[in-house]
């Protein structure tokens, strides 16, 4: 019985740490999602926080702020979609969890 205990106690250990690397991953990917054929750029992180917006001033235009925002939502989503196909295994399935855990 100890032997199977220890053995599940070491998985359990190997689970964190993989899990630790997947999450130190995540927060040094960077990517950036752009809209307007570059006009709004955003980068994020690959726990899909927000570090930078880049917004071109030729495309600031006071009497068409709707026309900018709808800008900043496509390279948000944009980047949005570039973390979720460079992220490995995001749902954890790498971690060899059962039943999608």
């Amino acid at each position: 019985m100890g032997s199977g205990f220890s053995k599940m106690k070491k998985q359990a250990k190997a689970l964190q740490e993989q899990f630790a690397d997947m999450q130190e991953d995540l927060q040094n990917m960077r990517v950036t999602g752009s809209a307007g054929s570059g006009l709004v750029e955003v980068l994020m992180n690959g726990d899909k926080e927000v570090l930078e917006v880049k917004i071109n001033p030729d495309c600031v235009d006071k009497d068409d702020l709707e026309g900018l925002q709808d800008l900043l939502v496509a390279a948000l989503k944009d980047a949005n979609e570039k973390v979720k196909e460079q992220s490995p295994d995001n749902d954890l399935g790498g971690l060899g969890l059962p039943f999608g855990m």
